[in-house]
């Protein structure tokens, strides 16, 4: 009973006083719902960023050599992913290496061993238009699949291919659309630094990663590229791999530091190449990702602690004008738990209405993209904020309750 006849004075104070109980919420509301917006900014560039993780394969790791290298246009980039751009001919790496990872008994989870060859500063020619490619590169079947490439039309290299250094080209969305414009690429014959290759297939859109543009890039069998672009060496820029799966990456990184440390022939421990593990660039991004979350929840609380003294400062407001009706409740019988339950009540009221509010400006408010993130709202950060504001209600309401319900009524009465 106590709490609904309170319940019910709460009500009748903050109607009778509109404007002002309007202005106590909004501290709260702009809290709650900042704390809600910017937790879902995170989280949102969280997710962008993951998603271009594992778009590029969640169990790749690449090797490539710990000597002078150079990065060209594509990075670290094989295909949007960590991988070496231009570097000198002189490498660490060779067939030779290939040839041991993908022995069974060297390395045994291992899915795939895929050597990849760069051509540097390749142009393409058809039919008048010209484009340079951000890479051209040579590889081997096993190269799609560990990249995490899809088809978007005609086929992907074959084994064949390899074999027969056969002149054809699976081509990224970026590179058919300056060469071709709407126009089917399949089938048509486009000039590599003068060499002829005909388009076999075009790849997926896998966008942006960065500054850098996933789909600008051509791929074409090692043994061609070699043979017509780059000059048959055992050399290569670079060893694209698949572990069996995601739980053994680990594994798998141990096995190729061991068995490219036993054929390089390097007993110091310090070995010419290094190893790069997807899996331990998406852990990473999970411990940056609570982090900035975190922060950037932190800073949205404290427009909840600022609304929380907007309550506080309302409701001693509320009890100096009361004072008299205070004395009148005392005179009449009233406890002092009936009095702290009132002042309680409102100050809870205020800013649970103003919690409700701002959790339904946050969640609307996430709808739209903020700067270039899609925000995700995250369940946790919408009950979390929406218990504060009751929680700021009840603790900066406590104080102005304590001190109206401290006033003697003899003194109450008398206020003017």
């Amino acid at each position: 009973m106590i709490v609904v006849e309170s319940l019910r004075i709460a009500v009748q104070g903050i109607l009778a006083n509109r404007l002002r109980s309007l202005l106590t919420m909004l501290g709260v509301l702009i809290g709650v719902a900042a704390v809600i917006i910017l937790v879902a900014v995170g989280t949102g560039s969280s997710v962008a960023v993951q998603k271009q993780l594992q778009a590029l394969g969640t169990n790749v790791l690449t090797v490539f050599s710990a000597r002078g290298f150079g990065f060209g246009r594509g990075g670290f980039g094989g295909g949007g992913r960590s991988t070496i751009g231009t570097q000198s001919r002189t490498t660490g790496l060779t067939l030779k290496d290939v040839t041991a990872l993908r022995n069974r008994q060297n390395a045994p989870d291992l899915k795939s061993v895929n050597p990849v060859v760069n051509a540097p500063a390749v142009t393409a020619t058809y039919q008048g238009a010209s484009y340079q490619p951000g890479q051209f590169v040579g590889t081997t079947p096993g190269y799609f699949e560990a990249e995490n490439w899809q088809l978007a039309a005609g086929r992907l290299l074959t084994d064949d291919d390899v074999r027969n250094h056969a002149a054809v080209v699976v081509l990224g969305p970026t590179v058919v659309q300056n060469l071709f414009g709407a126009a089917s690429p399949l089938g048509q014959t486009i000039a590599v630094n003068g060499n002829q290759f005909q388009v076999v297939g075009v790849l997926e859109s896998k966008g942006n990663q960065g500054l850098q543009d996933q789909d600008d890039i051509g791929i074409a069998p090692i043994t061609t590229v070699q043979s017509v672009l780059t000059g048959v060496s055992g050399s290569v820029n670079q060893i694209v791999t698949e572990a069996a799966s995601s739980k053994v990456t680990t594994a798998a990184q141990n096995e190729i530091t061991s068995t490219l440390l036993s054929t390089h022939k390097i007993t110091d421990g310090q070995p010419d190449f290094q190893v790069l593990n997807q899996a331990s660039l998406i852990s990473s991004s999970n411990a940056s990702r609570h982090t900035f979350t975190v922060l950037l929840g932190a800073v949205a609380a404290i427009s909840l602690l600022v609304g929380g003294i907007g309550v506080m400062n309302i409701m001693l407001v509320t009890v100096t004008e009361r004072t008299r009706e205070i004395g009148i409740r005392k005179a009449i019988g009233a406890r002092r738990i009936h009095i702290v339950s009132q002042f309680m009540v409102e100050a809870v009221l205020l800013s649970m209405l103003g919690g409700l509010i701002g959790v339904a400006a946050g969640i609307g408010g996430s709808r739209f993209t903020i700067v270039g993130v899609k925000p995700v709202v995250e369940t946790y950060s919408v009950v979390l904020a929406f218990g504060v504001s009751a929680l700021v209600g009840l603790v900066f309401g406590s104080y102005p309750a304590g001190r109206a319900a401290a006033l003697r009524p003899i003194e109450a009465l008398r206020y003017e």
